[in-house]
């Protein structure tokens, strides 16, 4: 992604968490914490979780938009962009294989797990 500075790539590269927000089928927001990963090269944003969850059920059938938002102190990040919910055992593994070296631990392996991945395409930020 580009114009993305380095202090944010950085930011990004810490063990945060960060809230999602999807929107459900009657245009409520609905907001969850997660760990996530940033795929610069990609420009994804990948969230692991299964596919009965709200989150990912807001994005079922269709793909819609989401936003993650990191903060630590007065230091915040915001990816926005199309997301998509994809049960693709290569997708999943890439995203466990991400969390495992962001967190330096495995994630959680429930059955029916997905991945979430939002193609990045605009963010905010500050301090950073």
């Amino acid at each position: 992604m580009t114009g993305l500075p380095r202090t944010a790539q950085a930011f990004l590269e810490e063990p945060g968490v960060a809230t999602l927000t999807t929107l459900r089928p009657d245009g409520t927001p609905h907001v969850v914490a997660v760990r996530f990963t940033w795929d610069r090269e990609a420009g994804l944003a990948r969230v692991l979780t299964v596919a009965t969850s709200r989150k990912a059920g807001n994005l079922t059938p269709a793909p819609g938009r989401a936003a993650l938002c990191q903060v630590d102190g007065f230091r915040w990040i915001t990816l926005e962009g199309r997301a998509t919910v994809s049960g693709d055992p290569a997708r999943i593994a890439e995203a466990a294989s991400r969390y495992t070296r962001r967190y330096l631990s495995p994630p959680p392996a429930p059955p029916g797990r997905v991945v979430i991945e939002i193609a990045v395409d605009r963010f905010l930020h500050l301090n950073l």
